[in-house]
């Protein structure tokens, strides 16, 4: 089985061609909404490794201090010898903030503080979901027809809602949540001496959450070991909260920042794409890239077990609205 047979189990039979954002000839114009701690730091790795594709960065936030703080700090960021290209940041309105070829959201309603235990993310869903629609609402007034970028959690469904509200294509907005989840997965793979192993074979699947699906290897899957995987993946941001602090280091970069530049190049990256047709469906997350004008996803021929986990994460998504 394949992912590409998981919308007919959903009832879905003609699924939407992934037509993507047509990338100009150019070093591309990226606006971020919200500055908090995912976004700053967001900012910093696209500022460090952007200089090919970014043209400039626009921030918008409203906190205005923040904006005029970040504005200073950014720009001092340089490398040494000044060999190396870093795109310029700036501060942009509302009114302006769909001026660009990427839009990237990163708002958030509130973030739980560390003190709460359990997976926050969908917790976040509702309270975030309003202001996805705002934004959403905005880039279909100014005829928006960029890439969007969702980063905050949780990807996966806020990305519908965004796709919904909007009303733009389902290629022109993707889900950055996955890549921090494979980041995860390398590392316990390498506690348990298997690190070389996953990083030739293994994946990652579905959604930035419990529903994740974490493979060890595609070509000699070991079910027992994928599920062992998967549980400390899915509870490591748990073991930074118990820690005292909130896991945003890892993901501002692993799934935003390098995931996003990756995408931009037409690399292979791990994000959320859709998988329906135009009413039924979800995002889910799988390894694909942006090539000659869509978007191309990995579709290897699955181990049978390993299907029915991946297909129960893409129902699941299915059911949220």
């Amino acid at each position: 089985m394949y992912i590409h047979d998981l919308p007919k189990e959903a009832g879905i039979l003609k699924t939407i061609d992934l037509v993507a954002f047509q990338m100009p000839q150019r070093r591309l114009k990226v606006n971020i909404a919200a500055l908090g701690d995912v976004g700053t730091t967001m900012l910093t790795g696209l500022r460090l490794l952007g200089g090919d594709c970014l043209d400039r960065c626009g921030m918008y936030d409203i906190n205005k201090a923040n904006l005029e703080r970040l504005e200073m700090e950014m720009n001092q960021i340089i490398y040494p010898d000044g060999s190396v290209r870093v795109p310029p940041v700036e501060i942009v309105t509302e009114e302006t903030l769909f001026d660009c070829d990427v839009f990237i959201f990163c708002a958030t309603k509130a973030v739980p503080p560390v003190s709460v235990g359990g997976d926050v993310r969908m917790a976040q869903y509702e309270a975030n979901k309003g202001l996805v629609k705002h934004f959403a609402c905005l880039a279909r007034e100014r005829k928006f027809s960029g890439l969007t970028c969702i980063v905050s959690d949780p990807v996966d469904p806020l990305c519908r809602v965004f796709l919904k509200e909007a009303a733009v294509p389902p290629g022109y907005v993707q889900g950055f949540g996955l890549g921090v989840m494979y980041g995860r997965a390398l590392y316990y793979a390498e506690k348990n001496g298997i690190g070389e192993r996953f990083k030739a074979e293994g994946r990652v699947y579905g959604p930035h959450g419990a529903d994740l699906v974490v493979a060890d290897s595609l070509k000699d899957y070991d079910d027992e070991l994928s599920r062992q995987l998967t549980e400390r993946v899915v509870t490591a941001n748990l073991v930074v909260r118990d820690l005292g602090y909130k896991p945003y280091i890892a993901p501002a970069l692993s799934s935003a920042a390098l995931s996003i530049l990756y995408a931009l190049r037409g690399q292979w990256h791990y994000g959320s794409v859709w998988l329906g047709d135009e009413e039924r469906g979800a995002f889910m997350g799988v390894r694909n890239r942006f090539i000659s004008g869509h978007i191309e996803y990995e579709d290897p021929d699955l181990p049978d077990d390993l299907y029915r986990r991946i297909c129960k994460a893409y129902l699941t998504l299915c059911t949220l609205s």
